[in-house]
Protein backbone atom coordinates (compact mmCIF):
# COMPACT_ATOMS: atom_id res chain seq x y z
CA UNK A 1 0.00 0.00 0.00
CA UNK A 2 1.35 3.17 -1.10
CA UNK A 3 1.76 6.04 1.63
CA UNK A 4 -1.88 7.91 0.15
CA UNK A 5 -3.89 4.89 0.36
CA UNK A 6 -2.31 4.04 3.88
CA UNK A 7 -3.14 7.38 5.32
CA UNK A 8 -6.87 6.80 3.79
CA UNK A 9 -7.00 3.78 5.86
CA UNK A 10 -5.96 5.20 8.86
CA UNK A 11 -8.35 8.09 8.61
CA UNK A 12 -11.45 5.58 8.18
CA UNK A 13 -10.52 3.83 11.85
CA UNK A 14 -9.22 7.35 13.47
CA UNK A 15 -11.91 9.98 12.28
CA UNK A 16 -10.92 13.80 12.12
CA UNK A 17 -12.58 16.08 14.52
CA UNK A 18 -10.12 19.42 15.03
CA UNK A 19 -6.88 19.39 14.32
CA UNK A 20 -5.86 17.15 11.42
CA UNK A 21 -3.14 14.60 11.15
CA UNK A 22 0.25 15.39 11.84
CA UNK A 23 -1.23 19.13 12.65
CA UNK A 24 -2.68 20.40 9.05
CA UNK A 25 -6.57 21.36 9.55
CA UNK A 26 -9.19 19.34 8.32
CA UNK A 27 -10.77 19.18 5.09
CA UNK A 28 -13.55 18.45 3.52
CA UNK A 29 -12.74 15.22 2.88
CA UNK A 30 -11.80 14.75 7.02
CA UNK A 31 -15.30 16.29 7.93
CA UNK A 32 -17.14 14.32 5.48
CA UNK A 33 -15.50 11.16 6.91
CA UNK A 34 -16.78 12.29 10.30
CA UNK A 35 -20.26 12.14 9.59
CA UNK A 36 -19.75 9.39 7.74
CA UNK A 37 -18.22 7.23 10.68
CA UNK A 38 -21.10 9.05 12.91
CA UNK A 39 -24.07 7.44 10.71
CA UNK A 40 -22.17 4.45 10.20
CA UNK A 41 -21.78 3.72 13.85
CA UNK A 42 -25.93 4.66 14.65
CA UNK A 43 -24.97 8.13 16.12
CA UNK A 44 -27.50 9.50 13.65
CA UNK A 45 -27.80 13.32 16.29
CA UNK A 46 -23.76 13.54 15.66
CA UNK A 47 -23.99 13.03 11.86
CA UNK A 48 -27.13 15.54 11.59
CA UNK A 49 -25.09 17.72 13.33
CA UNK A 50 -22.94 17.82 10.71
CA UNK A 51 -25.22 18.92 8.12
CA UNK A 52 -26.66 22.26 7.38
CA UNK A 53 -30.55 20.90 8.09
CA UNK A 54 -30.02 19.03 11.08
CA UNK A 55 -33.33 18.20 11.74
CA UNK A 56 -34.54 17.19 8.44
CA UNK A 57 -31.18 15.00 8.43
CA UNK A 58 -32.15 13.44 11.63
CA UNK A 59 -35.71 12.40 10.60
CA UNK A 60 -34.53 10.65 7.64
CA UNK A 61 -31.53 8.96 8.74
CA UNK A 62 -33.03 7.78 11.70
CA UNK A 63 -35.89 6.15 9.21
CA UNK A 64 -33.46 4.82 7.12
CA UNK A 65 -31.61 2.55 10.04
CA UNK A 66 -34.47 2.11 11.12
CA UNK A 67 -35.99 0.40 7.67
CA UNK A 68 -32.98 -1.43 7.13
CA UNK A 69 -31.91 -2.44 10.49
CA UNK A 70 -27.80 -3.16 9.52
CA UNK A 71 -26.14 -4.97 11.98
CA UNK A 72 -22.84 -2.71 10.82
CA UNK A 73 -22.07 0.12 8.44
CA UNK A 74 -18.95 0.29 6.63
CA UNK A 75 -18.05 3.67 5.05
CA UNK A 76 -14.96 4.79 3.23
CA UNK A 77 -14.33 8.33 1.51
CA UNK A 78 -12.77 7.59 -1.83
CA UNK A 79 -11.81 11.33 -3.18
CA UNK A 80 -12.93 14.53 -3.74
CA UNK A 81 -13.29 17.34 -6.46
CA UNK A 82 -12.64 21.15 -4.88
CA UNK A 83 -15.08 23.85 -6.29
CA UNK A 84 -14.24 27.23 -7.43
CA UNK A 85 -15.75 28.66 -3.78
CA UNK A 86 -13.78 26.11 -1.65
CA UNK A 87 -16.25 23.75 -1.22
CA UNK A 88 -16.04 20.49 -2.34
CA UNK A 89 -17.86 17.41 -4.25
CA UNK A 90 -16.71 13.99 -1.55
CA UNK A 91 -16.88 10.73 -2.94
CA UNK A 92 -17.25 7.30 -0.33
CA UNK A 93 -18.45 4.04 -0.85
CA UNK A 94 -20.89 2.36 1.96
CA UNK A 95 -21.55 -1.43 2.84
CA UNK A 96 -24.41 -2.30 4.95
CA UNK A 97 -24.55 -5.49 6.44
CA UNK A 98 -27.96 -6.42 6.73
CA UNK A 99 -27.73 -9.74 8.65
CA UNK A 100 -28.63 -13.24 7.08
CA UNK A 101 -25.50 -13.01 4.85
CA UNK A 102 -27.03 -9.97 2.63
CA UNK A 103 -24.92 -6.98 1.67
CA UNK A 104 -25.75 -3.70 0.26
CA UNK A 105 -23.14 -1.84 -1.38
CA UNK A 106 -22.81 1.29 -3.44
CA UNK A 107 -20.53 4.34 -4.15
CA UNK A 108 -22.18 8.36 -3.47
CA UNK A 109 -20.86 11.76 -3.48
CA UNK A 110 -21.88 14.45 -1.43
CA UNK A 111 -21.26 17.85 -1.38
CA UNK A 112 -19.12 19.66 1.77
CA UNK A 113 -19.47 23.32 1.92
CA UNK A 114 -17.44 25.81 4.11
CA UNK A 115 -18.72 26.84 7.10
CA UNK A 116 -17.14 29.99 8.88
CA UNK A 117 -13.59 27.84 10.03
CA UNK A 118 -14.91 24.78 9.50
CA UNK A 119 -17.44 22.51 6.82
CA UNK A 120 -21.19 21.09 6.86
CA UNK A 121 -22.41 18.34 4.40
CA UNK A 122 -25.32 19.96 2.42
CA UNK A 123 -28.18 17.98 2.80
CA UNK A 124 -29.95 16.07 0.57
CA UNK A 125 -31.62 13.01 0.85
CA UNK A 126 -28.85 12.28 -2.05
CA UNK A 127 -26.45 12.11 0.68
CA UNK A 128 -27.50 8.96 1.73
CA UNK A 129 -28.15 7.12 -1.73
CA UNK A 130 -27.71 9.19 -5.01
CA UNK A 131 -30.88 8.21 -6.22
CA UNK A 132 -32.92 9.38 -3.61
CA UNK A 133 -35.00 12.09 -3.88
CA UNK A 134 -36.95 14.70 -1.68
CA UNK A 135 -39.98 13.18 -0.03
CA UNK A 136 -38.56 9.92 -0.18
CA UNK A 137 -37.12 7.12 2.01
CA UNK A 138 -35.54 3.72 1.42
CA UNK A 139 -37.39 0.27 2.67
CA UNK A 140 -35.96 -2.97 2.28
CA UNK A 141 -37.98 -6.22 1.01
CA UNK A 142 -37.46 -9.86 1.11
CA UNK A 143 -37.39 -12.09 -1.74
CA UNK A 144 -38.39 -15.46 0.08
CA UNK A 145 -36.31 -18.57 -1.36
CA UNK A 146 -37.75 -21.45 -3.09
CA UNK A 147 -37.43 -24.19 -0.87
CA UNK A 148 -36.94 -27.63 -2.07
CA UNK A 149 -38.40 -31.28 -0.47
CA UNK A 150 -36.82 -34.37 1.10
CA UNK A 151 -37.30 -36.78 -0.97
CA UNK A 152 -36.97 -40.77 0.04
CA UNK A 153 -35.12 -43.26 -2.17
CA UNK A 154 -37.89 -43.71 -4.92
CA UNK A 155 -38.50 -40.04 -5.18
CA UNK A 156 -41.41 -39.38 -3.45
CA UNK A 157 -41.98 -36.70 -0.91
CA UNK A 158 -41.51 -36.64 2.97
CA UNK A 159 -40.83 -33.77 3.84
CA UNK A 160 -42.57 -30.54 1.51
CA UNK A 161 -43.28 -26.77 1.79
CA UNK A 162 -45.88 -25.73 2.11
CA UNK A 163 -47.72 -22.72 3.50
CA UNK A 164 -48.34 -22.16 7.37
CA UNK A 165 -50.12 -19.72 9.22
CA UNK A 166 -49.77 -18.56 12.65
CA UNK A 167 -52.65 -17.14 15.06
CA UNK A 168 -52.11 -14.82 17.03
CA UNK A 169 -53.43 -13.49 20.09
CA UNK A 170 -53.00 -9.98 21.43
CA UNK A 171 -54.56 -10.16 24.95
CA UNK A 172 -55.07 -6.00 25.26
CA UNK A 173 -57.07 -6.01 21.93
CA UNK A 174 -59.17 -9.11 22.67
CA UNK A 175 -61.68 -7.35 25.46
CA UNK A 176 -63.16 -10.69 27.02
CA UNK A 177 -59.58 -13.12 26.51
CA UNK A 178 -61.93 -16.02 27.87
CA UNK A 179 -64.22 -15.67 25.22
CA UNK A 180 -62.07 -15.09 22.46
CA UNK A 181 -59.83 -18.14 23.75
CA UNK A 182 -63.49 -20.32 23.56
CA UNK A 183 -64.14 -19.18 20.14
CA UNK A 184 -60.38 -20.01 19.00
CA UNK A 185 -60.07 -23.40 21.03
CA UNK A 186 -63.89 -25.00 19.54
CA UNK A 187 -62.37 -23.84 15.72
CA UNK A 188 -58.45 -25.10 16.08
CA UNK A 189 -58.70 -27.74 18.40
CA UNK A 190 -60.24 -30.12 16.47
CA UNK A 191 -56.83 -30.11 14.31
CA UNK A 192 -54.64 -30.02 18.07
CA UNK A 193 -56.95 -31.68 20.52
CA UNK A 194 -54.49 -30.04 22.90
CA UNK A 195 -55.33 -26.82 22.00
CA UNK A 196 -58.48 -25.93 24.81
CA UNK A 197 -59.55 -22.90 26.32
CA UNK A 198 -58.31 -23.15 29.45
CA UNK A 199 -54.72 -23.88 27.72
CA UNK A 200 -54.67 -20.75 25.49
CA UNK A 201 -55.90 -18.73 28.51
CA UNK A 202 -52.49 -20.05 30.48
CA UNK A 203 -50.56 -19.50 27.49
CA UNK A 204 -51.80 -16.01 26.91
CA UNK A 205 -51.41 -15.64 31.36
CA UNK A 206 -47.85 -16.53 30.65
CA UNK A 207 -47.01 -14.64 28.16
CA UNK A 208 -45.31 -10.86 29.13
CA UNK A 209 -47.22 -8.08 29.58
CA UNK A 210 -47.24 -6.21 26.34
CA UNK A 211 -46.20 -8.79 24.48
CA UNK A 212 -48.85 -11.84 22.38
CA UNK A 213 -49.58 -14.96 22.34
CA UNK A 214 -48.90 -17.69 19.53
CA UNK A 215 -51.80 -19.86 19.59
CA UNK A 216 -50.75 -22.27 16.91
CA UNK A 217 -49.31 -22.61 13.46
CA UNK A 218 -51.54 -24.27 10.85
CA UNK A 219 -51.20 -25.90 7.83
CA UNK A 220 -53.00 -23.62 5.00
CA UNK A 221 -55.63 -26.41 4.84
CA UNK A 222 -56.46 -26.40 8.37
CA UNK A 223 -56.23 -22.37 8.52
CA UNK A 224 -58.85 -22.72 5.55
CA UNK A 225 -61.38 -24.50 7.29
CA UNK A 226 -61.20 -22.48 10.46
CA UNK A 227 -61.12 -19.05 8.75
CA UNK A 228 -64.49 -18.10 9.15
CA UNK A 229 -64.85 -18.66 12.32
CA UNK A 230 -61.74 -16.76 13.68
CA UNK A 231 -61.23 -14.31 11.16
CA UNK A 232 -62.96 -11.69 12.86
CA UNK A 233 -62.23 -12.45 16.51
CA UNK A 234 -60.80 -9.37 18.49
CA UNK A 235 -57.59 -9.17 19.21
CA UNK A 236 -56.47 -12.11 17.01
CA UNK A 237 -54.08 -11.57 14.13
CA UNK A 238 -52.27 -13.97 11.62
CA UNK A 239 -48.96 -14.18 9.42
CA UNK A 240 -48.24 -16.60 7.28
CA UNK A 241 -44.77 -18.11 6.40
CA UNK A 242 -43.30 -21.18 4.36
CA UNK A 243 -42.38 -23.73 5.93
CA UNK A 244 -40.61 -27.78 5.70
CA UNK A 245 -43.80 -30.33 6.41
CA UNK A 246 -43.83 -33.78 6.98
CA UNK A 247 -46.16 -34.76 4.01
CA UNK A 248 -47.83 -37.35 6.39
CA UNK A 249 -47.48 -35.91 9.76
CA UNK A 250 -47.78 -39.51 11.17
CA UNK A 251 -45.25 -41.11 9.42
CA UNK A 252 -41.64 -41.15 10.20
CA UNK A 253 -42.26 -38.87 13.40
CA UNK A 254 -38.31 -40.07 15.50
CA UNK A 255 -36.87 -39.74 12.09
CA UNK A 256 -38.30 -36.52 10.21
CA UNK A 257 -37.74 -33.85 12.65
CA UNK A 258 -34.28 -34.71 13.07
CA UNK A 259 -33.66 -35.05 9.17
CA UNK A 260 -35.44 -31.07 8.92
CA UNK A 261 -32.78 -29.53 11.32
CA UNK A 262 -29.83 -31.40 9.45
CA UNK A 263 -31.09 -30.41 5.65
CA UNK A 264 -32.38 -27.16 6.52
CA UNK A 265 -29.88 -25.31 5.37
CA UNK A 266 -29.71 -27.22 1.83
CA UNK A 267 -33.40 -27.21 1.17
CA UNK A 268 -34.29 -23.27 2.54
CA UNK A 269 -32.42 -22.23 -0.14
CA UNK A 270 -30.54 -18.17 0.37
CA UNK A 271 -33.59 -15.66 0.48
CA UNK A 272 -32.65 -12.61 -1.68
CA UNK A 273 -33.78 -9.28 -1.13
CA UNK A 274 -34.45 -5.86 -2.80
CA UNK A 275 -33.78 -2.22 -1.67
CA UNK A 276 -35.81 0.14 -2.80
CA UNK A 277 -36.69 4.42 -2.62
CA UNK A 278 -40.38 4.50 -1.46
CA UNK A 279 -42.76 7.67 -1.60
CA UNK A 280 -44.46 9.85 1.36
CA UNK A 281 -47.44 7.66 0.63
CA UNK A 282 -44.85 4.29 1.14
CA UNK A 283 -45.22 3.33 -2.66
CA UNK A 284 -42.43 1.79 -4.26
CA UNK A 285 -40.25 4.36 -6.60
CA UNK A 286 -37.63 2.70 -8.11
CA UNK A 287 -36.06 -0.38 -7.09
CA UNK A 288 -31.81 0.25 -6.33
CA UNK A 289 -30.62 -2.71 -5.35
CA UNK A 290 -31.67 -6.31 -5.71
CA UNK A 291 -30.37 -9.85 -5.10
CA UNK A 292 -31.91 -12.58 -6.09
CA UNK A 293 -32.90 -15.77 -4.30
CA UNK A 294 -31.09 -18.86 -4.24
CA UNK A 295 -33.82 -21.77 -5.10
CA UNK A 296 -32.99 -24.75 -2.39
CA UNK A 297 -31.62 -28.26 -3.21
CA UNK A 298 -33.63 -31.42 -2.45
CA UNK A 299 -32.14 -33.34 0.29
CA UNK A 300 -32.19 -37.47 -0.61
CA UNK A 301 -32.85 -39.58 2.28
CA UNK A 302 -32.46 -43.85 2.44
CA UNK A 303 -36.00 -44.36 3.89
CA UNK A 304 -38.64 -46.09 1.31
CA UNK A 305 -41.84 -44.39 2.08
CA UNK A 306 -43.46 -47.58 1.44
CA UNK A 307 -41.17 -49.61 3.57
CA UNK A 308 -42.05 -47.45 6.37
CA UNK A 309 -45.68 -46.98 5.74
CA UNK A 310 -45.70 -50.67 5.74
CA UNK A 311 -43.49 -51.36 9.33
CA UNK A 312 -45.74 -48.81 11.11
CA UNK A 313 -49.00 -50.15 10.02
CA UNK A 314 -47.72 -53.70 11.17
CA UNK A 315 -47.42 -51.94 14.47
CA UNK A 316 -49.29 -49.66 14.98
CA UNK A 317 -52.68 -51.26 16.38
CA UNK A 318 -50.40 -53.47 19.19
CA UNK A 319 -51.16 -52.11 22.31
CA UNK A 320 -47.74 -52.85 23.47
CA UNK A 321 -44.50 -50.30 22.91
CA UNK A 322 -43.43 -51.45 19.69
CA UNK A 323 -40.95 -50.99 17.05
CA UNK A 324 -39.47 -52.46 13.67
CA UNK A 325 -35.99 -51.27 12.02
CA UNK A 326 -35.16 -52.33 8.56
CA UNK A 327 -31.71 -52.28 6.69
CA UNK A 328 -30.91 -53.03 3.04
CA UNK A 329 -27.93 -55.27 2.78
CA UNK A 330 -26.23 -54.64 0.09
CA UNK A 331 -26.29 -50.95 0.79
CA UNK A 332 -26.09 -50.22 4.40
CA UNK A 333 -29.21 -48.45 3.96
CA UNK A 334 -31.62 -47.63 6.77
CA UNK A 335 -35.39 -47.91 4.93
CA UNK A 336 -37.54 -47.73 8.04
CA UNK A 337 -37.61 -47.06 11.63
CA UNK A 338 -41.05 -47.26 12.96
CA UNK A 339 -42.52 -46.79 16.12
CA UNK A 340 -45.78 -46.87 17.31
CA UNK A 341 -47.64 -44.50 19.95
CA UNK A 342 -46.86 -46.30 23.24
CA UNK A 343 -42.98 -46.24 22.34
CA UNK A 344 -43.15 -42.60 21.07
CA UNK A 345 -44.11 -41.60 24.50
CA UNK A 346 -40.74 -43.42 25.54
CA UNK A 347 -38.67 -41.60 22.83
CA UNK A 348 -36.52 -43.27 20.20
CA UNK A 349 -36.80 -46.91 21.60
CA UNK A 350 -36.44 -48.37 18.02
CA UNK A 351 -32.78 -46.43 17.74
CA UNK A 352 -31.49 -46.40 21.46
CA UNK A 353 -33.40 -48.52 23.23
CA UNK A 354 -31.65 -51.29 24.64
CA UNK A 355 -33.41 -54.72 25.56
CA UNK A 356 -32.16 -58.58 26.08
CA UNK A 357 -32.48 -60.05 22.87
CA UNK A 358 -33.60 -63.51 23.92
CA UNK A 359 -32.84 -66.58 21.41
CA UNK A 360 -32.37 -63.94 18.63
CA UNK A 361 -28.64 -63.91 20.39
CA UNK A 362 -28.47 -67.59 19.32
CA UNK A 363 -27.61 -66.56 15.90
CA UNK A 364 -24.34 -64.56 17.80
CA UNK A 365 -23.44 -67.83 19.96
CA UNK A 366 -23.51 -70.08 16.79
CA UNK A 367 -20.96 -67.86 14.76
CA UNK A 368 -18.67 -67.75 18.07
CA UNK A 369 -19.20 -71.53 18.64
CA UNK A 370 -18.29 -71.98 14.92
CA UNK A 371 -14.99 -69.93 15.29
CA UNK A 372 -14.03 -71.38 18.85
CA UNK A 373 -11.61 -74.35 17.19
CA UNK A 374 -13.54 -77.09 18.48
CA UNK A 375 -14.80 -78.16 15.12
CA UNK A 376 -18.12 -77.44 16.03
CA UNK A 377 -20.73 -77.44 12.68
CA UNK A 378 -24.27 -77.08 12.20
CA UNK A 379 -24.58 -80.70 11.82
CA UNK A 380 -22.78 -81.48 15.29
CA UNK A 381 -25.04 -83.61 17.43
CA UNK A 382 -25.85 -81.39 20.86
CA UNK A 383 -27.48 -82.22 23.71
CA UNK A 384 -31.23 -80.47 24.29
CA UNK A 385 -32.35 -81.91 27.28
CA UNK A 386 -35.38 -80.00 29.12
CA UNK A 387 -33.02 -78.13 31.46
CA UNK A 388 -29.46 -78.13 32.33
CA UNK A 389 -27.71 -77.01 35.51
CA UNK A 390 -24.70 -74.63 35.04
CA UNK A 391 -23.09 -73.37 37.93
CA UNK A 392 -26.46 -72.82 40.57
CA UNK A 393 -28.29 -71.62 37.42
CA UNK A 394 -31.05 -74.46 36.56
CA UNK A 395 -31.75 -73.05 32.57
CA UNK A 396 -35.40 -74.73 31.04
CA UNK A 397 -36.30 -74.83 27.46
CA UNK A 398 -39.44 -73.30 26.77
CA UNK A 399 -41.94 -75.94 28.51
CA UNK A 400 -39.34 -77.92 29.59
CA UNK A 401 -38.99 -79.20 26.27
CA UNK A 402 -36.78 -82.16 25.62
CA UNK A 403 -35.08 -83.12 21.92
CA UNK A 404 -32.72 -85.39 23.54
CA UNK A 405 -29.37 -85.08 20.96
CA UNK A 406 -30.20 -83.20 17.56
CA UNK A 407 -27.95 -81.56 15.04
CA UNK A 408 -27.27 -78.09 16.18
CA UNK A 409 -29.13 -76.84 13.67
CA UNK A 410 -32.10 -78.44 14.59
CA UNK A 411 -31.32 -77.07 18.25
CA UNK A 412 -31.56 -73.52 16.62
CA UNK A 413 -34.83 -74.17 14.79
CA UNK A 414 -36.46 -75.12 17.76
CA UNK A 415 -34.73 -72.94 20.20
CA UNK A 416 -32.81 -74.88 22.95
CA UNK A 417 -31.85 -72.47 25.71
CA UNK A 418 -29.95 -75.67 27.18
CA UNK A 419 -27.80 -76.30 24.29
CA UNK A 420 -26.65 -72.82 23.42
CA UNK A 421 -26.15 -72.34 27.16
CA UNK A 422 -23.60 -75.27 27.11
CA UNK A 423 -22.08 -73.51 23.93
CA UNK A 424 -21.52 -70.56 25.85
CA UNK A 425 -20.26 -72.26 29.02
CA UNK A 426 -17.64 -73.67 27.12
CA UNK A 427 -16.12 -70.74 25.60
CA UNK A 428 -13.86 -67.86 26.47
CA UNK A 429 -14.93 -65.22 28.41
CA UNK A 430 -14.63 -62.83 25.37
CA UNK A 431 -15.55 -65.21 23.11
CA UNK A 432 -19.23 -63.91 22.42
CA UNK A 433 -18.16 -59.92 23.13
CA UNK A 434 -15.99 -60.74 20.08
CA UNK A 435 -18.47 -62.58 17.74
CA UNK A 436 -21.09 -60.04 18.73
CA UNK A 437 -19.07 -57.26 17.15
CA UNK A 438 -18.38 -59.32 13.95
CA UNK A 439 -22.29 -58.52 13.65
CA UNK A 440 -22.34 -54.94 14.44
CA UNK A 441 -23.37 -55.12 18.38
CA UNK A 442 -21.11 -52.62 20.34
CA UNK A 443 -20.33 -50.73 17.39
CA UNK A 444 -20.56 -47.15 17.52
CA UNK A 445 -22.21 -45.56 14.59
CA UNK A 446 -22.19 -41.45 13.66
CA UNK A 447 -25.10 -41.42 11.61
CA UNK A 448 -26.07 -37.88 10.37
CA UNK A 449 -29.18 -37.21 11.56
CA UNK A 450 -30.59 -39.89 14.37
CA UNK A 451 -28.47 -41.07 17.53
CA UNK A 452 -28.33 -45.13 17.64
CA UNK A 453 -27.21 -47.98 20.27
CA UNK A 454 -26.64 -50.90 18.55
CA UNK A 455 -25.97 -53.13 22.03
CA UNK A 456 -23.30 -54.25 24.48
CA UNK A 457 -21.91 -57.83 25.07
CA UNK A 458 -19.59 -57.37 28.16
CA UNK A 459 -17.19 -60.50 28.58
CA UNK A 460 -18.14 -62.98 31.02
CA UNK A 461 -15.92 -64.57 33.33
CA UNK A 462 -18.51 -65.92 35.28
CA UNK A 463 -19.78 -69.13 34.23
CA UNK A 464 -23.47 -69.04 34.39
CA UNK A 465 -23.36 -65.50 33.23
CA UNK A 466 -21.63 -66.81 30.17
CA UNK A 467 -24.77 -69.54 29.96
CA UNK A 468 -27.31 -67.05 30.11
CA UNK A 469 -25.81 -64.81 27.54
CA UNK A 470 -25.58 -67.81 25.14
CA UNK A 471 -29.01 -67.55 24.99
CA UNK A 472 -29.72 -64.01 24.88
CA UNK A 473 -30.91 -63.83 29.15
CA UNK A 474 -27.34 -62.56 30.50
CA UNK A 475 -26.17 -59.05 30.66
CA UNK A 476 -26.14 -59.04 26.72
CA UNK A 477 -28.58 -55.86 25.29
CA UNK A 478 -29.53 -54.90 22.03
CA UNK A 479 -31.44 -52.31 20.43
CA UNK A 480 -34.15 -52.66 17.26
CA UNK A 481 -31.23 -50.82 15.37
CA UNK A 482 -28.97 -53.43 16.52
CA UNK A 483 -30.38 -56.50 16.06
CA UNK A 484 -31.38 -55.15 12.33
CA UNK A 485 -27.63 -54.34 11.54
CA UNK A 486 -27.39 -58.09 13.18
CA UNK A 487 -29.89 -59.37 10.20
CA UNK A 488 -28.17 -57.40 7.77
CA UNK A 489 -24.54 -58.69 8.23
CA UNK A 490 -25.89 -62.27 7.79
CA UNK A 491 -27.60 -61.44 4.85
CA UNK A 492 -24.44 -59.57 3.42
CA UNK A 493 -21.28 -61.13 4.98
CA UNK A 494 -20.85 -57.73 6.09
CA UNK A 495 -21.52 -54.79 9.05
CA UNK A 496 -23.64 -52.55 7.52
CA UNK A 497 -22.42 -48.57 7.49
CA UNK A 498 -25.96 -47.46 7.88
CA UNK A 499 -26.77 -44.62 6.15
CA UNK A 500 -29.50 -42.31 6.63
CA UNK A 501 -28.80 -39.28 3.98
CA UNK A 502 -27.44 -39.66 0.99
CA UNK A 503 -25.10 -37.03 1.04
CA UNK A 504 -24.00 -37.57 4.79
CA UNK A 505 -21.39 -40.44 5.04
CA UNK A 506 -21.64 -42.33 8.15
CA UNK A 507 -18.61 -43.03 10.45
CA UNK A 508 -18.24 -46.22 12.84
CA UNK A 509 -15.83 -46.81 15.31
CA UNK A 510 -14.21 -50.02 14.33
CA UNK A 511 -14.23 -52.00 11.40
CA UNK A 512 -14.90 -55.74 12.76
CA UNK A 513 -13.34 -58.53 12.00
CA UNK A 514 -14.76 -60.45 8.50
CA UNK A 515 -16.76 -63.36 9.21
CA UNK A 516 -15.80 -66.84 7.95
CA UNK A 517 -17.64 -67.61 4.24
CA UNK A 518 -18.57 -71.13 6.12
CA UNK A 519 -20.38 -69.12 9.00
CA UNK A 520 -22.97 -66.94 6.70
CA UNK A 521 -23.84 -69.83 4.68
CA UNK A 522 -24.26 -72.02 8.20
CA UNK A 523 -25.84 -69.55 9.45
CA UNK A 524 -28.02 -68.18 6.59
CA UNK A 525 -29.21 -72.01 6.01
CA UNK A 526 -30.24 -72.48 9.56
CA UNK A 527 -32.44 -69.17 9.75
CA UNK A 528 -34.22 -70.35 7.04
CA UNK A 529 -35.00 -73.89 8.92
CA UNK A 530 -36.45 -71.47 11.53
CA UNK A 531 -39.11 -70.59 8.72
CA UNK A 532 -39.46 -73.96 7.38
CA UNK A 533 -39.16 -76.62 9.57
CA UNK A 534 -42.71 -75.87 10.65
CA UNK A 535 -45.27 -75.48 8.05
CA UNK A 536 -47.87 -73.34 10.42
CA UNK A 537 -44.94 -71.47 10.96
CA UNK A 538 -46.82 -68.13 10.51
CA UNK A 539 -43.94 -67.04 7.55
CA UNK A 540 -43.89 -70.15 6.22
CA UNK A 541 -46.33 -68.91 3.43
CA UNK A 542 -43.63 -66.14 1.83
CA UNK A 543 -41.08 -67.06 -0.01
CA UNK A 544 -37.37 -67.38 1.09
CA UNK A 545 -37.49 -65.58 4.77
CA UNK A 546 -34.56 -66.11 7.22
CA UNK A 547 -34.54 -65.43 10.98
CA UNK A 548 -34.99 -65.75 14.49
CA UNK A 549 -37.30 -65.65 17.31
CA UNK A 550 -36.66 -64.16 20.62
CA UNK A 551 -38.56 -64.74 23.72
CA UNK A 552 -36.25 -62.36 26.18
CA UNK A 553 -38.01 -62.36 29.92
CA UNK A 554 -37.16 -59.65 31.95
CA UNK A 555 -38.13 -57.88 35.53
CA UNK A 556 -39.17 -61.13 37.38
CA UNK A 557 -39.16 -63.30 34.71
CA UNK A 558 -42.64 -63.49 34.58
CA UNK A 559 -42.91 -60.75 31.36
CA UNK A 560 -41.16 -61.94 28.33
CA UNK A 561 -40.70 -59.25 25.04
CA UNK A 562 -40.62 -61.13 21.48
CA UNK A 563 -38.75 -60.15 18.69
CA UNK A 564 -38.00 -62.01 15.03
CA UNK A 565 -34.85 -60.27 13.16
CA UNK A 566 -34.41 -61.67 10.05
CA UNK A 567 -33.91 -60.56 5.63
CA UNK A 568 -36.09 -61.49 2.61
CA UNK A 569 -33.94 -60.70 0.13
CA UNK A 570 -32.27 -57.79 0.03
CA UNK A 571 -34.60 -56.50 3.06
CA UNK A 572 -33.10 -57.20 7.07
CA UNK A 573 -35.32 -56.03 9.81
CA UNK A 574 -35.80 -56.38 13.57
CA UNK A 575 -39.30 -56.62 14.82
CA UNK A 576 -39.77 -55.83 18.44
CA UNK A 577 -43.23 -56.03 20.62
CA UNK A 578 -41.91 -54.85 24.15
CA UNK A 579 -43.80 -57.64 27.21
CA UNK A 580 -45.76 -59.08 24.59
CA UNK A 581 -45.16 -62.94 26.42
CA UNK A 582 -43.66 -64.95 23.31
CA UNK A 583 -42.38 -64.10 20.41
CA UNK A 584 -45.39 -65.20 18.17
CA UNK A 585 -46.62 -61.58 18.43
CA UNK A 586 -43.55 -60.25 16.71
CA UNK A 587 -44.31 -63.18 14.11
CA UNK A 588 -47.42 -61.70 13.46
CA UNK A 589 -46.59 -58.08 12.99
CA UNK A 590 -43.68 -59.47 10.47
CA UNK A 591 -45.97 -61.22 8.81
CA UNK A 592 -48.05 -58.10 7.88
CA UNK A 593 -45.27 -56.17 7.47
CA UNK A 594 -43.39 -58.46 4.99
CA UNK A 595 -46.99 -58.90 3.14
CA UNK A 596 -47.47 -54.89 3.20
CA UNK A 597 -44.39 -54.81 1.56
CA UNK A 598 -44.70 -57.05 -1.03
CA UNK A 599 -48.39 -55.52 -2.07
CA UNK A 600 -46.80 -51.69 -2.45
Amino acid sequence: MNRTGLVAALLVVLPIAGCGLFGSEPGPEDFARDFLTAYASGDTSGAAGRTDSAVNAKALLDNVRGALKPVAVKTQVTGSTTMEDKSAKVRFTADWDLGKDRHWSYEGEMEVRPDNDSFRVHWLPSVIHPKLGAQQTIGLRDKEATQAPVLDRDGAPLLAPERVVSVILDPAKAGDVAAVAGTLAAAVGKVDPAITQQSIVDGVNKTPKGQSYTVVSLRDADYQSAKAQIYELPGVRFTAATRLLAVDKNLATQLLPNIRKLVEDQVSGKPGFRVVTLNAAGGEVEEIFVKDAEAGTAAYVTLSRKIQAAAEAAIDPVPQVSAIVAIQPSTGDVLAVAQNAPADAQGAIALTGRYPPGSTFKIITSAAAFQAGSAVTADTPVGCPGTITIGPRAIPNSGNFDKGTIPLHTAFAVSCNTTFAKLAADMAPDALTNAAKQFGIGVDYVIPGITTVTGSAPPAADLTERAEDGFGQGKVLVSPFGLAVVASTVASGTVPKATLLRDKPTKIDQQPAAIPAPVLDALRAMMREVVTANPTHPLAQLPDVRGKTGTAQFGDGTHSHGWFAGYQGDLAFAVLLTDAGSSGVALDATDRFLRAVAAS
